[in-house]
């Protein structure tokens, strides 16, 4: 999907630009992350690309209060109807509507954040300006960018123009999806993309199902498809016990690997779970599906994490790593 600014010129939808990252590919990065995806994983840690529009996130802390402040409602067109308080006056909701959706006035007069608006439309020059101000550190480390989200693909017009202005700068492109996409969407995106970074979540397709909100048919068609066009692949499996983090789910995933991909990967890496995003979920009046999941002790998870990482190894002769510390 392509997005326009109101003067007509293309833009990307964009939550957020990350400065300064070593685990999503090689050298010192700009992340760039797409707001939207097609999937609806049940540990998602960034609640807020999920839709493919601007959000809202309320956080009551951070309110000054309607008496002290009132902002928020004094600049809103619509005499503030959208917004809540509770009691004290702290702001409790931002219940957008059509009226309001590309207003966002709100979050853009709020001294403290209290309303955060995750999406903004940036044009190509608006995001490149900020792409090369970091232009050194790639230089110096053999970093770039990585296009993130959310899901880079849902924009894969606006994905291949970026890239493309990357490549023609020089700067090293790579693309972290979950693949979950037309097949002609990824390969135009290809074109200018050095390096992908893809996850193979679980093989069973109704388990895969349950847990992301889709099959995985097309996933792994894509990543076949991926190794014949000759990119360099990183798969990355986040291990999550309960669900794909026994050690026949691995195996599986290692087969796949090993017989459909021929091998073909820069490394495999498996993911600690970090119940993250919280925060997010509340900001965003959003129900958390994993907030009952037991936490997991970092030293034993670690641990079962080499464990795995070392059978794989051994037994199918796969570059696998446990987390990301060990670079591209």
């Amino acid at each position: 999907m392509l997005h326009f600014m109101l003067s007509g010129e293309p833009c990307g939808l964009i939550s957020n630009i990350q400065r300064y990252t070593v685990h999503d590919g090689p050298g010192i990065r700009t992340a760039v992350f797409f707001t939207g995806c097609t999937m609806r994983c049940i540990w998602c840690s960034n609640p807020e690309t999920i839709e493919n529009s601007p959000q809202l996130g309320v956080y009551p802390n951070k309110c000054i209060s309607l008496k002290k402040c009132g902002h928020c409602i004094k600049n809103c067109p619509q005499g503030g109807a959208p917004i809540e308080f509770d009691d004290i006056g702290a702001i409790k909701a931002v219940k957008m509507t059509e009226t309001c959706s590309d207003c966002l006035k709100c979050a853009q007069v709020c001294p403290t954040s209290a309303i955060k608006l995750w999406g903004e439309k940036m044009t190509l020059p608006q995001l490149m300006k900020e792409i090369e101000a970091d232009r050194h550190f790639y230089d110096r480390s053999g970093g770039g960018i990585t296009l993130n989200g959310g899901e880079a693909m849902m924009q894969w017009e606006f994905s291949q123009m970026l890239l493309k202005a990357c490549k023609e700068k020089g700067i090293n492109t790579c693309v972290e999806t979950a693949l979950h996409c037309p097949t002609e969407h990824m390969e135009a995106v290809y074109e200018y993309t050095d390096l992908v970074i893809a996850d193979i979540k679980h093989m069973g397709s109704d388990n895969h199902k349950l847990y992301t909100g889709v099959g995985n048919h097309q996933i792994l068609e894509n990543l076949k498809r991926t190794v014949e066009l000759k990119k360099k692949l990183v798969i990355r499996t986040p291990v999550i016990p309960g669900y794909n983090g026994d050690e026949q789910s691995i195996r599986d995933i290692a087969s796949f690997i090993k017989n459909e991909l021929g091998r073909a990967i820069a490394a495999w890496q498996l993911l600690p779970f970090h119940k993250l995003g919280v925060e997010k979920y509340e900001a965003l009046a959003m129900d958390y599906p994993m907030k009952n999941y037991p936490s997991q002790n970092p030293a034993e998870r670690d641990l079962e994490l080499k464990r795995l990482a070392d059978i794989l190894r051994a037994d199918y002769s796969l570059p696998v790593q446990a987390g990301t510390d060990e670079g591209i």
